[in-house]
């Protein structure tokens, strides 16, 4: 089973609230610009849109970084690409949708050891949906780029990577709410993915 830390979580953004606007569909960002992009750096993470990526960059073990998009969405299907470029591959990254809030929110993980996870946060508690850390074949290790996709219909979710389905189900938590790209590190710092193509399309 794949080890777990018990994350810090990084707060570094308060304002989901007031900044979602809706957005029509179909929306792409190739992170030329920062566009909507809400993300600040500290001592323990850089979060930064920077030549044509959304590059994050968790510093300190045990921590967690993320952008939010500042857009109110509720059925979609999201593509994005997620390349790891440096740190440790015990590891995770993804995407966050339907935020909330920083502590309300559906997450979609892999990891660069080729794990994924499918879980929700309520009140800053993590819930599984599904299966704890499983492996998969067919998440690219390492520094490679994983190409990961998330759609939902009502309460209903299937994520993909790399064109293969790995996980589907359904919860009714929540209906709608922000994005979010974001990364994470385990017992090391140093972790760094950049994030590029965006593609967020109606299901």
């Amino acid at each position: 089973m794949k080890r777990k830390g018990s994350f810090l979580w990084l707060v570094l953004l308060l304002l989901l609230g007031s900044c979602k606007k809706a957005e029509p569909l179909p929306w792409i960002d190739d992170f030329s610009s920062p566009g909507s992009w809400q993300a600040e750096s500290d001592a323990t993470a850089q979060v930064v849109v920077e030549n044509g990526v959304l590059r994050v960059h968790v510093i300190v073990p045990n921590q967690l970084a993320w952008a939010v998009a500042g857009k109110d969405l509720r059925d979609f299907h999201l593509s994005v690409e997620a390349t790891q470029v440096a740190g440790p591959d015990d590891n995770e990254y993804g995407v966050l949708v339907r935020m909330q809030d920083p502590s309300n929110f559906y997450r979609f993980s892999i990891s660069g050891d080729g794990y994924f996870l499918v879980s929700k946060f309520v009140d800053g508690q993590q819930v599984l949906l599904g299966n704890d850390w499983t492996p998969s074949e067919a998440i690219h290790r390492g520094q490679a780029t994983n190409v990961l996709e998330v759609t939902y219909r009502g309460n209903r979710f299937t994520f993909v990577v790399n064109g293969q389905q790995l996980a589907q189900g359904e919860d009714s938590q929540f209906s709608h709410g922000d994005i979010a790209l974001y990364a994470g590190a385990f017992y090391e710092g140093g972790v760094e993915v950049h994030f590029d193509n965006l593609r967020v399309t109606n299901p």
